[in-house]
């Protein structure tokens, strides 16, 4: 019995010194496949944020709501305060945001606006 402990004990330091000891552990898992691709990759541009939002009383007494983005160059026009809006877009900043029947002229406190089916007319915020 007292020849079976001694044995019983070295067992485990056997089977712990046959691990892979050469090899070190890998933590982390493979390396990224695109690091390279990546690194060579273009900056993303952000999409422009809404730099600011007006509702505007026409002329004729309707109410039109527009989105000024940042970029100055783009913005949403909505005829509904919860409508789809239309996407209109500047050839550069200053210049009148058109888009297919739609214009918009200026983005101050008073603007002129063009929508289909109407003339273009004044509106004020």
């Amino acid at each position: 019995m007292k020849l079976y402990i001694p044995l019983l004990a070295a067992a485990p330091l056997m089977f712990l010194s046959a691990c892979g000891q050469s090899e070190p552990e890998v933590v982390g898992g493979p390396a990224d496949p695109l690091k390279d691709q990546l690194a060579n990759a273009s900056a993303v541009k952000l999409p422009p944020s809404v730099k600011n939002s007006r509702t505007y009383r026409c002329k004729d007494n309707s109410l039109i709501f527009v989105d000024f983005l940042s970029d100055d160059t783009t913005a949403n026009l909505r005829l509904e305060k919860n409508g789809a809006p239309t996407k209109l877009v500047a050839a550069e900043a200053g210049k009148p945001y058109t888009a297919e029947g739609f214009e918009v002229d200026g983005s101050g406190p008073t603007i002129n606006a063009t929508v289909p089916g109407k003339s273009a007319q004044s509106c004020k915020a």
